[in-house]
């Protein structure tokens, strides 16, 4: 992907061509029409002939944002007459442009028809001046700014935002199918936002992308055109205003009992498997967490929860271990620890809990000891928690990791800190 941007930018552009623009859809698994370029008319109908009839033929260009804007879209070509007048066509078309760019016509692209019915749905990105990369959704085709049928997102997107993203829109209602239409995949096409997403995350070098359409039905999802535009070489990236997902804090860790697990960031999606695992917490688990009774209703109810799960990396970094059962693929928590930096300060709490079944294996000393290792990267100098003075297993935890105790408790609670710089 790299080489492609590279090689625009030798050639002086910004402006990747649709053949080059679908080679980054593809790296990212959004799928798209096949694709092919041709110079001349002879190398356009040996396409087509290959191909199979009828094919669509539009404008290759590093100039034109807009094929179909100048005439260089010609569709539903049944045979090679067809295939060498649409090229013919094209070309005269683009004269005009000519004499302010003379190398706006490169050839063009040949793509097979794709007649399957459908949705034109729009899915694209660009720079907002305070959000940074934004998201967009909606209704695509032609008449995409007669209908301004569109949501808005900021990302990183996970399954559930890229679901309320589309539940915006008003094409959503009948994506559900109507009319005895078959509906669209919907857990799919939520799936291709989120790769979408994660485009734009990671290619900072673009500034625009769009696909439209994005073609959506009962058996398809496939982007029948795309269009990006790269960042100037003087322009520095621009800062998401949402902090990705922290994979790099993701790594296996195996319990004292040899159980295997994966100890990493929460996800918005993890908001059932804690619901099971507060089902699954002793009174006296509750009680040495939150220093007082706590009913399940309390703890597991949704508007708690969204809070745990929905976090702003930057602010909070929340941990669970995620065990998954290898003979019925399901995934059960054995633990959570969480580090909440203080507002315009460099220091942050944490605070742990671990299921009943799991506790004395080892994973409160991992949770912590990955706790105080993000937060040195993550800049934070101090390290402080609150427990009760019968919570014997939590101070041995902070014992081994050379926590310092307070000599005077606070409101009947432990103090326990650690000067990460003097470490």
């Amino acid at each position: 992907m790299q080489q492609i941007f590279t090689q625009a930018r030798q050639a002086g552009r910004n402006l990747l061509t649709e053949y080059e623009a679908k080679q980054v859809l593809t790296a990212y698994g959004i799928p798209t029409v096949p694709t092919e370029i041709a110079h001349t008319v002879e190398e356009a109908i040996a396409i087509a002939d290959r191909m199979g009839y009828p094919v669509v033929v539009k404008l290759l260009s590093e100039v034109i944002t807009h094929k179909s804007d100048v005439g260089g879209v010609q569709l539903n070509l049944s045979n090679a007459d067809a295939v060498a007048a649409a090229f013919n066509l094209i070309r005269t078309n683009v004269k005009a442009w000519e004499a302010k760019h003379p190398d706006v016509f490169l050839g063009v692209t040949v793509q097979p028809m794709f007649r399957a019915q459908g949705y034109e749905l729009i899915l694209g990105s660009s720079i907002d001046a305070q959000f940074g990369p934004v998201i967009l959704f909606g209704t695509g085709g032609q008449l995409v700014e007669i209908f301004q049928d569109r949501s808005l997102a900021l990302p990183p997107l996970n399954s559930t935002l890229a679901r309320r993203m589309m539940e915006r829109t008003r094409i959503y209602q009948a994506l559900l199918g109507v009319r005895g239409n078959r509906p669209v995949d919907m857990t799919a096409l939520a799936q291709l936002l989120v790769r979408f997403s994660q485009l734009v995350v990671e290619q900072n070098e673009i500034t625009e992308i769009d696909i439209n359409p994005l073609l959506a039905s009962a058996d398809h999802l496939i982007a029948l055109d795309a269009r990006i535009v790269l960042r100037s070489e003087h322009e520095a990236p621009t800062k998401l205003a949402i902090r990705p997902y922290p994979s790099q804090y993701m790594s296996c860790f195996t319990l004292k009992n040899d159980l295997h697990t994966t100890i990493r960031p929460i996800r918005a999606e993890d908001e059932p498997l804690l619901v099971s695992f507060h089902q699954r917490l002793s009174e006296e688990s509750v009680y040495m967490r939150y220093a007082h009774m706590m009913n399940l209703q309390h703890r597991i109810a949704h508007d708690r929860l969204t809070r745990i799960c929905f976090i702003d990396y930057d602010r909070e970094m929340v941990l669970v271990a995620d065990h998954k059962d290898s003979a019925t693929g399901e995934h059960q928590l054995l633990g959570v620890g969480r580090l909440t930096r203080f507002h315009n300060s460099d220091s942050a709490e944490f605070a742990m809990i671990i299921a009943d079944r799991f506790q004395k294996q080892g994973l409160g000393t991992e949770l912590l000891r990955r706790l105080v290792t993000i937060a040195r990267s993550e800049g934070i100098s101090q390290i402080e928690a609150y427990m009760l003075p019968t919570n014997g297993a939590m101070r041995k935890i902070c014992e081994r990791l050379d926590f310092n105790f307070a000599q005077k408790s606070e409101n009947g609670m432990l103090k326990a800190v650690l000067n990460i710089g003097a470490n």
